[in-house]
């Protein structure tokens, strides 16, 4: 009795798996079919609205009118985008006047801009243009499709990129309150490339442009901001100007903006800077150094704190000291505006423009070969305007009004203020 009870209950395991293998099966198959079926149905309510549309210009079938303007003319293979590519179906014909009448349904689906931006967002989240087809759901046999193949997203690619550049690069700027601007590079093989990032007067960030160039020179630079300044960037009133600490970039600026460019240094471009310059030994204690100057909330004693550095440094390691030196007060801008302490940590660096120019390292990642600037800028820019997509405004931007308010002060200081509105 009991080696036949053991013997039953060794049966019945492999026929519970074997049922439940069955039921994957058949699942995966249903899930398959299911998603036929949904394209099938997708394309005949496609051919209804098409015919609908047909009898809308041409009136009922098979019914004698007098004043019919339009009149049927068969069918003719065309194509309309669905799913990442194109699809073929029979698409009705109407024709007025001797001329092909265009029908709304088909002229919606037709559209190519959808297929664009697929191609556009599977090439930035880190698809190959030789696996686009495989990324894409699979259509039922009888469905005939393209527009997957490699050159053809590459070329729907390389158009929707490049009309995302012209179109970003020529946006006015004239219906944002700029208080803050960030100039910061980026290189891409041989190419240099200026990214501007504005900051508006309720913390919002706003990628403004980008600019190629052979090197971070004073052409490139004064180019970008003239280019800016065209647009409608102000340069009559106070801005607050973040650099990486570039001669170029601080010689455009001063040319463009003037007395109006108020001027913040990085400190951590600036830390880094000095680092360089000292011994792997040395360079914990002057680190610790520079940070707490850079804590400080006031001008005066953060100043103190550089100098008395400089001094401490300039027998041994004169470099070093040289370079906390230059452009020390500029470094030292943003504690003068009295700004919270949020505000102030995120207006010091220009780290808001360094993680948008990570985004675009990771969206520019697959590409194994540069061919000419017009393609990195192509590339770079998409990058920038999918960063774009998941911008939130600054830190601290709740403090923002302080800093609008010291730099109207400052406009009057320095009577550049011109106008009523300027001081509102």
């Amino acid at each position: 009795m009991k080696r036949e009870s053991r013997t039953v209950g060794c049966t019945h395991q492999p026929e519970s798996s074997q049922r439940h293998l069955s039921l994957v099966d058949l699942l995966v198959d249903t899930r398959a079919e299911l998603f036929e079926l949904a394209i099938s149905s997708g394309l005949r309510v496609l051919a209804t609205m098409l015919e609908d549309d047909r009898s809308a210009v041409c009136g009922a079938r098979y019914t004698h009118q007098t004043d019919r303007a339009a009149s049927r003319a068969g069918t003719v293979p065309s194509e309309v985008v669905l799913g990442g590519r194109k699809v073929a179906i029979r698409r009705p014909r109407v024709r007025a006047d001797g001329r092909e009448v265009v029908l709304p349904t088909f002229r919606a689906m037709a559209d190519t801009d959808p297929l664009n931006r697929r191609v556009v967002e599977q090439m930035l989240v880190g698809v190959a243009t030789r696996q686009y087809a495989r990324s894409l759901e699979p259509l039922p046999p009888m469905v005939a499709s393209r527009g997957t193949s490699k050159s053809a997203v590459s070329r729907r690619f390389v158009a929707k990129t490049r009309a995302q550049l012209e179109a970003w690069q020529s946006t006015s700027l004239d219906a944002l309150d700029l208080v803050g601007l960030l100039l910061d590079g980026v290189h891409v093989g041989e190419h240099c490339l200026i990214i501007a990032l504005g900051i508006a007067a309720d913390g919002a960030k706003h990628a403004l442009g980008l600019w190629e160039g052979s090197t971070e020179n004073a052409t490139l630079c004064q180019s970008l901001l003239a280019n800016l300044q065209s647009r409608g960037l102000r340069t009559d009133r106070s801005l607050l100007v973040m650099l990486d600490g570039s001669k170029a970039l601080r010689k455009a600026v001063r040319d463009t903006f003037g007395d109006a460019a108020l001027v913040q240094r990085c400190q951590v471009h600036k830390l880094r800077n000095v680092l360089d310059h000292l011994p792997e030994r040395q360079r914990p204690w002057v680190k610790a150094s520079l940070q707490r100057a850079y804590r400080c909330t006031e001008v005066a004693p953060a100043k103190r704190l550089l100098l008395d550095l400089v001094r401490r440094l300039e027998t041994d390691h004169p470099s070093a000291a040289e370079s906390v030196k230059e452009g020390l007060d500029e470094t030292l801008t943003v504690l003068g505006l009295h700004l919270s302490e949020a505000l102030r940590r995120s207006l010091v660096t220009t780290n808001a423009a360094e993680s948008l120019i990570s985004r675009t390292r990771q969206v520019k990642r697959n590409v194994k070969r540069w061919r000419g600037g017009q393609m990195v800028v192509r590339w770079v820019a998409a990058g920038v305007l999918e960063a774009v997509k998941g911008f939130r405004r600054l830190k601290g931007y709740k403090a923002m009004p302080q800093l609008v308010a010291a730099l109207r002060a400052r406009d009057q200081q320095l009577g550049l203020v011109t106008d009523v509105e300027n001081v509102a």
